[in-house]
């Protein structure tokens, strides 16, 4: 089947390492795609001071030059990097072609992959931001190991907040659990494990309303809401596990979503809109890490070229 010369193979939404590896590999596999990253490519790893656990660096690498250094290869083989923000995904009822608008034009293709990521939902508190890094984290899996043997603090009470503070108590001097009400949440048996930890202990039915220290994190104030009161206590880190928002927002008409905005896939990345992929962070999963999104990225891809090419009739596979 043939289609208009504007037409293109592939579009891909976001450029973080699982947008990355997707065009990287469409365009090895020669496929005609546009990558549209509304500002700069990277994701959320483009902010991690330090990442230890990516396959193949046995020394502790930069987030920000790990990334570039895969926006680098991606561009050396021939990836077109746009930078616009995406409003809306259209489908045409009786056509495979799909339209993505942008702040900026209006791109069409024979499939989309959607890497879009999820943001981390802040607090919103004095300290939090000037912090970010520099003691304040939301990943016990990127970040926990600075902190072995000192004492820190986690924020959250639900499922996520416990299993990662129970991974961080494992090796953290003392971890400060607080949480806003009196009872956690989270999967019973996960609070039975949490609070069974004997460096563990949980502020119940408390906040916390700063994040002071100089050169990183030294002390928090926490507020009793029952009490009114409000204590210091001296840590070396924060963790926050109030959650994490999916950048999903301009497809809730379009495609199945959870009821925490994810959007849901089978095993090829496929999404319930035939020729619509999705990967990395945006993507209902289990594990939320760079070498999961890079695998989603070369699965996407490999799946949106058999699908291209059953369109056009030159399957191969």
């Amino acid at each position: 089947m043939d289609f208009p010369n504007d037409v293109k193979d592939l579009i891909i939404i976001g450029g973080g390492p699982a947008g990355l590896t997707a065009g990287l590999y469409a365009v090895r596999d020669m496929l005609n795609v546009v990558l549209l990253e509304e500002l700069a490519p990277g994701g959320q790893i483009a902010k991690t001071a330090v990442v230890e656990n990516y396959p193949g660096f046995p020394e502790p690498v930069n987030g920000f030059e790990l990334v570039n250094k895969v926006t680098t290869q991606a561009k050396n083989q021939g990836l077109v990097i746009d930078t616009a923000r995406v409003l809306k995904l259209e489908f045409e009822e009786k056509s495979p072609i799909k339209t993505v608008i942008t702040d900026k034009d209006q791109y069409r293709a024979l499939s989309v992959i959607i890497a879009t990521g999820a943001r981390y939902r802040k607090l919103g508190i004095p300290g939090e931001k000037e912090f970010h890094g520099r003691g304040v984290s939301y990943c016990a899996t990127c970040d926990g190991m600075f902190f072995r043997g000192k004492d820190i603090a986690a924020v959250g009470g639900g499922d996520t907040a416990l299993k990662e503070s129970l991974f961080l108590s494992r090796f953290v001097n003392k971890l400060t659990l607080i949480h806003r009400r009196d009872r956690l949440r989270g999967e019973r048996k996960l609070q039975e494990r949490l609070l069974s930890q004997p460096n563990v202990e949980v502020m119940w039915n408390s906040v916390l309303n700063e994040i002071t220290g100089g050169e990183a994190v030294e002390e928090l104030e926490v507020k009793n809401l029952v009490s009114n009161e409000s204590s210091r206590i001296p840590v070396k880190g924060v963790f926050m596990f109030v959650g994490l928002i999916p950048n999903t927002e301009f497809l809730k008409e379009q495609l199945e979503l959870t009821d925490r905005g994810y959007i849901v896939t089978d095993q090829a990345m496929g999404t319930s809109q035939n020729g619509v992929f999705a990967v990395g962070d945006a993507r209902h999963k289990l594990l939320r890490q760079m070498v999961t999104a890079c695998g989603e990225g070369a699965t996407a891809a490999h799946a949106a070229r058999l699908y291209v090419e059953r369109l056009k009739g030159e399957s191969y596979t």
